[in-house]
């Protein structure tokens, strides 16, 4: 039955392939390069049976997207990734695009801003100091027998070429917390945070730190905005994976951020001085 079933979703996949449209659009979008692109797509799906079931469509755009970033599809090299997820709103199965840790260093890099940037565990007893002001902390590595410590988080950190540093520390209570917030596979019990959680804890971490305080290039824009969606015509992006909340929580989020340095409003009005801008107290 299961064979029927991959042959039935090749049979698909190779139906779009030879679809007059869809050959015209490739050519349009990739030139002299259509063909090598094509038979790469078809290794791919032909090697993995889940992916060869999903919606063809997705499984195009999700490729695509990775040559336009130049990533490899490789699994083995974690630059990005073509994941199958359910879809319930369609009750189709789709195919997702994944960047990896790797591929958000490769596109800092490439960017030609960035002099340096990493992520790594942090272990038991190596947090030595919070500043009060910047909120960083310093660290200092274990030097005996660290693989036995326990992992108590995971820190990135960056330099840019004119200067620049920003860390992020994200404790593992923190990045389950957001895993199982923004993964309905991870609070099912499977998907990457279940098979790969250390390497879903550094891409947490380093994807965070780059959107919230690094200079973005339109690559990086691109890459942080199509991870973990099913992709489309003239750069649609939908979110599968707790679509419901995704898209909702990170807006909030970017909003929050705008409006972080500004007085909450009361319906009490206050007294200013309008010399020194000073809020004054009532006078008992």
């Amino acid at each position: 039955m299961s064979t029927e079933i991959q042959k039935s979703g090749l049979q698909k996949f190779n139906s779009m392939l030879e679809n007059t449209r869809t050959q015209d659009y490739l050519s349009s979008v990739l030139g002299s390069k259509r063909d090598t692109f094509v038979s790469n797509m078809v290794a791919l799906v032909s090697s993995n049976k889940l992916l060869s079931e999903c919606d063809p469509s997705t499984i195009m755009f999700s490729c695509l997207k990775a040559t336009a970033l130049s990533l490899p599809l490789d699994a083995n090299l974690g630059f990005c990734y073509v994941i199958p997820y359910n879809d319930r709103k369609s009750g189709k199965q789709v195919a997702t695009f994944q960047i990896g840790k790797s591929g958000f260093v490769q596109l800092a890099l490439r960017s030609g801003q960035f002099e340096t940037l990493n992520v790594r565990d942090v272990r038991e007893g190596e947090i030595i100091d919070e500043d009060f002001l910047s909120g960083e902390y310093k660290f200092k590595r274990l030097n005996e027998d660290r693989e036995k410590a326990k992992i108590v988080g995971y820190v990135a950190y960056f330099r840019l070429t004119n200067g620049f540093h920003k860390q992020l520390y994200m404790t593992c209570e923190e990045l389950d917390a957001h895993g199982s917030k923004y993964s309905q596979t991870k609070r099912k019990g499977f998907g990457l945070w279940v098979d790969n959680k250390e390497s879903m804890y550094e891409k947490t971490c380093i994807k965070r730190l780059l959107s919230k305080y690094a200079p973005l290039s339109v690559e990086m824009n691109q890459a942080i905005l199509s991870d973990q969606g099913v992709l489309g015509e003239n750069d649609q992006i939908r979110y599968v994976d707790n679509e419901e909340t995704a898209i909702d929580l990170e807006k909030a989020a970017e909003v929050a951020d705008k409006f972080a340095d500004f007085e909450e409003v009361t319906d009490k009005k206050e007294k200013v001085d309008k010399k020194t801008g000073e809020i004054l107290g009532d006078k008992k």
